[in-house]
Formats: structure tokens, C-alpha cells, sequence
């Protein structure tokens, strides 16, 4: 799992990225948890959505491949199952009424590994809600990554993005048929986000990006960070604000029994 290499900084990713939770609210919404339900968070994170679906009643675990994310998680709210394991492969040894999932699956690989281990541990019937990533999310931020490294003489191509994994609406619908879900429920749509502060691309790609150059220098980085937010400030600077060209599929399935 391409995850393994990334190393999460849980403090500013609470800090300067909270709208990951803040937009995950809907999501939360849409899997409607009832009291009494066994629920699952697959890529917790730091546990802010695990608590508040906790607070409508229902017994939740969460899980992660961060240990400084379960970590924060667990600090935060002492009261919920927390615990570091890998989407791609894991066996808690239960089943679930529910499994949620909120900006995450864009990052596992490979996905079918993932929703295997997911559909194992729901119960028949069971739901799965997940939002993430979908067809060219975040696409101008990347190629504005690639062009600032052809600049300055690093292979581009060698560095493109294989964590992320934004995947079309026909090819997550297809991935979860063959895997034994129902698709009840599919939702593509832009989003653009604000960014916090005036650094606020560069603070994006610091968090979400930084894999990308691996290898280099790290005040060549800053450099090449700072060159492609340059090239984004025509289109993704507006009225003193950043903002991140993101796209989101969010979709409703069910385990067949």
C-alpha cells in the first residue's frame, strides 16, 4: 500500500486541513447512524467524524494506517476503539452494521484489496457510505507539481502521482459490483475548497503532495512547492483566498447477502 510511505503530520492536518471533516458532516448525514449500531470508521484519521457518528448512539471503531493519527484519535476521544491497521489488510475479527469512509479510499492501493476487507467484515445487508477522491481531483494542482519539476530538470513522469487513486464513476461502480456490493447511490460533483491563510497551497502540498519529491533536497522542495504555487496563482488565488480544484465521488452500497 502506497500510504505506507507517507508520513502524516496529525497536528496540521487538524489544524490547517480541518475542512476534511467539516465536508465530511454530509457524509455522516447520509450513512445515518442509529443507536445501537456497530459501525466502523475505515481511515479515521484524527476521530473527529468517528465521534460525532458515536454521539447519535452508535458503538464505533476506527482504523487507520497512521500511528500519529490513531494516536491524536485517541487522546481526543478515550471513549471510542481506536486502532493502526491497513485497509488492504486487515481482520478485527467482526462484523459491522455499517462501514464509513471519508477521504480516504483515494489513497489505498490496491482498491480491490481494500473493499474485499471491507465487505468481509459487514454483516449481509450492511451499508457502506464512503466519500473520496474522484475522476481528476485536484487535477490542476498536480499538473502544476509535474511542470515545476520538468522546470527545474527533475523526470516529472517518474514522480506522477501513484498513491492517489481518483477513479471514474464507472470504475468504483464496477469495482464494488465485482466485489459483492449493491450500488445504491452515486454522487460525482465538484467542490472547490478554500484553503486556510495566505500559504495555503503551499501548506496543501506540504501535506497531501510532499511524496512527490522524494529524493530532493529540502530546500529544493520549498522551491519547487513555492514555483508550482506560483503557477497556480493566476486560476486558484481568488479575492485573497486559495482554493483546491477538488472533485468527490460519494457513493451508498450494501454487502449482498
Amino acid at each position: 500500500m502506497q500510504e505506507e510511505t507517507i508520513s502524516w503530520n496529525a497536528r496540521l492536518y487538524d489544524e490547517q486541513h480541518h475542512f476534511v471533516s467539516d465536508f465530511g458532516q454530509d457524509l455522516v448525514a447520509l450513512l445515518a447512524p442509529a443507536a445501537g449500531e456497530k459501525i466502523l470508521d475505515a481511515g479515521c484519521g484524527t476521530g473527529t467524524l468517528a465521534s460525532e457518528i458515536a454521539s447519535r448512539g452508535a458503538t464505533v471503531s476506527g482504523i487507520d494506517l497512521s500511528p500519529a493519527m490513531i494516536e491524536k484519535a485517541k487522546a481526543a476521544y478515550p471513549g471510542i476503539s481506536f486502532q493502526v491497521a491497513d485497509l488492504t489488510d486487515f481482520d478485527l475479527g467482526r462484523t459491522f452494521d455499517a462501514v464509513f469512509s471519508n477521504a480516504t479510499l483515494h489513497w489505498v492501493r490496491p482498491p480491490e484489496a481494500a473493499l474485499l476487507c471491507i465487505h468481509k467484515h459487514l454483516v449481509p445487508g450492511g451499508r457502506f457510505v464512503l466519500e473520496m477522491g474522484g475522476y481528476r481531483n485536484v487535477a490542476h494542482i498536480i499538473e502544476a507539481i509535474m511542470h515545476a519539476l520538468d522546470d527545474a530538470g527533475y523526470s516529472a513522469e517518474a514522480r506522477r502521482p501513484g498513491s492517489w487513486y481518483f477513479p471514474s464513476v464507472a470504475q468504483y461502480t464496477l469495482l464494488l459490483e465485482q466485489q459483492g456490493f449493491e450500488v445504491q447511490l452515486v454522487h460525482y460533483f465538484e467542490r472547490p475548497t478554500r484553503l486556510n491563510g495566505l500559504d495555503g497551497m503551499a501548506k496543501w502540498i506540504e501535506m497531501f503532495g510532499l511524496y512527490l519529491f522524494e529524493g530532493i533536497d529540502g530546500a529544493a522542495v520549498e522551491e519547487l512547492i513555492q514555483a508550482a504555487v506560483e503557477k497556480l496563482r493566476p486560476t486558484h488565488f481568488k479575492d485573497g483566498q486559495w482554493w483546491a480544484d477538488y472533485r468527490r465521488l460519494r457513493i451508498k452500497a450494501k454487502k449482498l447477502a
